[in-house]
Order: structure tokens, then C-alpha cells, then sequence
């Protein structure tokens, strides 16, 4: 199989789909990799380290998706690498199809086969090639609102840590899953005064266990947000149902309780944010302000540590495409049922159910779709 890796065109991305490391993997498998001019040169990846592990250099991204039987990218294709795909072709990358309507509507008519990290599963339960970038996103999650709540960005002008004599800053995490808890991590290692909200009680113990007190845990309620939202001076948005739209648990009116210049953070932005006042922002305009409370939206936070990041993703992603690549996507994706769930895109058909629910298209079960090719 020939395999192409575009350089990432979105907005401050300077991640990359496959390390040299990955290309070997591939070569060493039998495969053809191609791999965009300078893609990761601005990492630390060049030119010169993809042709030590096998790979070709081609000057431009339109070659590669003419050429590659599988694409493998970072973040959603924008319109113009859309239009590039053809019908049999292999997509393997982050989608998040459920807030982008348009991007869904232009894979489709690709007729290109589409794989997203956000929804492969595992067998022993959650989704392994979210959870890398999802680490990364939840840790940096409290180093760009520590930065967001200085005074010269907008924010209250409040250390996380405190000093002795001055109480920490309030953080407040929404969801205790992957995001959360390495949100938690950070905060607590920082000094904050943190809480977490879940609607698991298993979860909430889990927690407990594991920070051994040094954080508090409350069960996710409509009063609990009430309470906690008016003294927190940073806020993460850290909830996630799989492939779907984020449900929108911070509301404009619970924006309006908070403390002027306090900082929210919403992780959740790629699912179309969980915060009622989100919008998606870049990294090179990362925030941005409604009454009073500075929001930090960034779609792509990883993008913002893209060496630690790629190198994360290429761990989780390449035995996943080492299968495609040795299997075809057909005998692949029949073979594993958490690789089949990744499946949101086949021959112009929506095969991924909450997607298909919230964007209004017809539902096509992967197994179906697949037995079709």
C-alpha cells in the first residue's frame, strides 16, 4: 500500500501524521510511504529523518492524495485536502464530524473511506487513540488558563498556587474522565484549590484513591454547578460523549455568575465545546471575552506542544495502520471490531450513529457499509 502523510495546513498546526519512527514501522512492513516537503520539519522531523526510515519526500499535498492509497493526517481535513480525496481511498485521522456539518457533507461526496482516531475503541474499555491527545489537552489545559488568568491577558490576576498568606486560586474541573484527570494533575501539582465534577460515583472514588485527598470530588448537579461556578477563578471543560456533540453544561447564564476576569477553558471545543458561550479560536488568537470571563477555546490545543504530541499520537496510531496497511480497510476493519467503531464515512454513507443523528443523515450500519466494498 502506498501511504501518504500531508503537512497540516489548519491554523498553528504543526503537527504531523507519522514520525520517522512510524515510516520505518511501515516500510518494514512492506509498504511505500510518502511523506510531504519540510511536513514536520518545524518539529524537529526533517526531510532527512523520513528518508533515513524509508520514506520518499514529494513536494505537494495534491501529489500525495493523488498518489496514497491511505492518508494519514492529525486534525480534520479543511475543504481543499476534502475535495483532493477520491472514492476508495483510506482517511485516517482525527474527524469530529458532529459540530462540522460541512466537512461531513464533503466526505461523504469524496466517496473516500474515513477513519477517526476519536472513535476506535479497545477492548478493555476507552478510546486509545483520543486518550493521548486528550493527556496532552488536559494538561495544558491549566498552563494556558494559569497564563489567561494573568492580569496583562484579561484575566483576574491570580497565581494557581497562591503564596503563604494568600489563598490558591478555585479550579474547577467538569468531567473527571482522561481530560479531567490530568487537568487535576497539573492543578494540584501547581497548589490549586481544585474540585472535580462527575456523574460517577465509581469515578469520583477513583479519584479520590487516587489524588489521596489532595482534591475535592462532587457529584455533577444543577445546584453543585450553581455553587461552585460563582467561587471558581478557572474552570475545564472536560466531558466527552464519544463522536457526539458535547453537551452544554456551563450555560451563558452561569457565565454571568462568575467573577469578572475569571478564565474558562473548554477542551471539549473539537465536539463543539461544552460551554453554552464557546466558539472555536486558534492558537495565534487563543482567547477571547463574554461578560467578563475570559474564554480559551483553542480547537486544536495539542497543535500548541506538536513535538510531545506527535510523537504521543504516532505511539497509539501505528498499530492501527500497520493493520489497515497489511489488510486492506475491508479485511481490517471486519477483523476488528474497535477499529470498525472508528468508521464514520464509507462510500458517501454515514456510518457512525450519533453523527448521523445530530446532522440529520441516514444511518448505515459499519458492518453493512463495510460488506459492501
Amino acid at each position: 500500500m502506498i501511504i501518504g502523510v500531508p503537512k497540516e495546513i489548519k491554523n498553528h498546526e504543526y503537527r504531523i501524521g507519522l514520525t520517522p519512527s512510524g515510516v520505518k514501522e511501515l516500510v518494514l512492513n512492506g509498504h511505500d510511504v510518502i511523506v510531504e516537503n519540510n511536513g514536520g520539519a518545524s518539529i524537529g522531523f526533517d526531510n532527512e529523518h523520513y528518508v533515513a526510515a524509508g520514506a520518499k519526500i514529494i513536494d505537494s499535498a495534491a501529489k500525495i492524495f493523488e498518489t496514497a492509497d491511505m492518508i494519514i493526517k492529525v486534525k480534520e481535513p479543511q475543504p481543499v485536502e476534502c475535495n483532493m480525496l477520491r472514492a476508495g481511498q483510506i482517511l485516517f485521522t482525527y474527524l469530529h464530524l458532529a459540530p462540522d456539518p460541512k466537512q461531513t457533507a464533503l466526505l461523504a461526496a469524496s466517496g473516500a473511506t474515513c477513519i477517526a482516531y476519536e472513535t476506535v475503541t479497545a477492548a478493555e474499555g476507552g478510546l486509545p487513540l483520543l486518550a493521548p491527545m486528550s493527556e496532552v489537552a488536559g494538561r495544558m489545559s491549566i498552563q494556558a488558563g494559569a497564563h489567561a488568568l494573568e492580569k496583562a491577558q484579561g484575566g483576574l490576576g491570580a497565581l494557581l498556587g497562591g503564596v503563604p498568606g494568600v489563598a490558591p486560586a478555585k479550579v474547577l474541573i467538569v468531567g473527571g474522565g482522561v481530560v479531567g484527570t490530568q487537568a487535576a494533575h497539573m492543578a494540584v501539582g501547581m497548589g490549586a484549590d481544585v474540585t472535580i465534577l462527575d456523574r460517577s460515583l465509581p469515578r469520583l472514588r477513583q479519584l479520590d484513591t487516587e489524588f489521596n485527598g489532595r482534591l475535592k470530588t462532587v457529584y455533577s448537579s444543577a445546584d453543585a454547578m450553581d455553587q461552585l461556578i460563582v467561587e471558581a477563578d478557572l474552570v475545564i471543560g472536560a466531558v466527552l460523549i464519544p463522536g457526539a456533540a458535547a453537551p452544554k453544561l456551563v450555560t451563558r447564564k452561569h457565565i454571568g455568575m462568575m467573577k469578572k476576569g475569571a478564565v474558562v477553558v473548554d477542551v471539549a471545543i473539537d465536539q463543539g465545546g461544552c460551554f453554552e458561550t464557546s466558539k472555536a479560536t486558534t492558537h495565534q488568537d487563543p482567547t477571547y471575552v463574554v461578560d467578563g470571563i475570559v474564554h480559551y477555546c483553542v480547537a486544536n490545543m495539542p497543535g500548541g506542544v506538536a513535538r510531545t504530541s506527535t510523537m504521543a499520537l504516532t505511539n497509539a496510531t501505528m498499530p492501527f495502520a500497520v493493520k489497515i496497511a497489511n489488510k486492506g480497510a475491508k479485511q481490517a476493519l471486519l477483523d476488528d471490531k474497535h477499529l470498525l467503531a472508528g468508521l464514520n464515512v464509507l462510500g458517501g454513507k454515514i456510518t457512525y450513529k450519533p453523527v448521523a443523528d445530530v446532522l440529520g443523515y441516514e444511518y448505515l450500519a459499519p458492518e453493512d457499509a463495510v460488506a459492501s466494498l
